[in-house]
């Protein structure tokens, strides 16, 4: 009896069972490479409807974060000025700045502001942004210095693994809740703030003391299993 296929069919299953394989590792990479802040969102600096300068608003005004974003210690998410934050001042300065053209154009229709969002988690991760600020975790440690941005851009990969490092280190990264002083900013809003060398008591202390301080008295334990993001 005849053979059905050609001498070279065999050659041809090897040769597509090895493409097919190759394409695979080929999708595999890409999707791991997409899903992957640390490779794919660092230094993403999309341009705004507004080019706002936080190194102005910031370190020259002294504006507190929460002026703008008024909700990051209520609500699970920060929230995006409103047109009127930001008319607050500006019915009065800057009233001619063509820049400023979008926002007296929204503050006459009443449509708000398109921001363009940077910082994006994935809707596989769940996080919580009020229950982060209220354990002492300064608005640097996640958006890096934004006092000294000129337009605002991801400053930290916010993979899983740059979680991971805060949730079974958070002596590391967490700040006390409240200033050391009557007037000044509660170290997590103080984008400027150093550590203190000493004590209440005037003794000698070290940054993870303090922070251990921190963790202690605030009961701070974060999650390090699956089910603390992925919900």
């Amino acid at each position: 009896m005849a053979n059905i296929f050609p001498p070279g069919t065999n050659q041809t299953v090897i040769k597509a069972g090895i493409a097919l394989n190759v394409i695979g590792i080929l999708v595999a990479l890409v999707v791991w490479y997409y899903f992957t802040p640390k490779y794919s969102r660092v230094g993403y600096e999309p341009v705004q409807p507004v080019h706002f300068q936080h190194d102005i608003h910031v370190t020259q005004l002294g504006l507190d974060c929460r002026y703008c974003h008024s909700y990051v210690e209520v609500s699970g998410h920060s929230n995006y000025p409103t047109t009127q934050t930001c008319m607050n001042c500006h019915r009065a300065v800057q009233t001619e700045n063509p820049k400023l053209q979008p926002v007296r154009d929204s503050w006459k229709t009443g449509t708000p502001i398109a921001w363009v969002k940077i910082h994006n988690v994935p809707d596989y991760a769940y996080f919580n942004h009020s229950a982060h600020v209220n354990r002492g975790v300064s608005c640097i440690s996640c958006h890096g210095n934004v006092g000294t941005m000129d337009v605002v851009y991801q400053a930290e990969p916010q993979s899983m693994a740059w979680c991971l490092n805060c949730h079974r280190n958070p002596q590391e990264f967490v700040r006390p809740l409240a200033a050391s002083k009557p007037g000044e900013k509660s170290p997590v809003f103080d984008l400027n703030w150093k550590a203190p060398t000493t004590d209440k008591d005037g003794k000698p202390i070290t940054a993870a003391q303090l922070g251990r301080q921190v963790v202690d008295s605030l009961k701070i334990k974060p999650p390090v299993d699956c089910g603390g993001c992925h919900r």
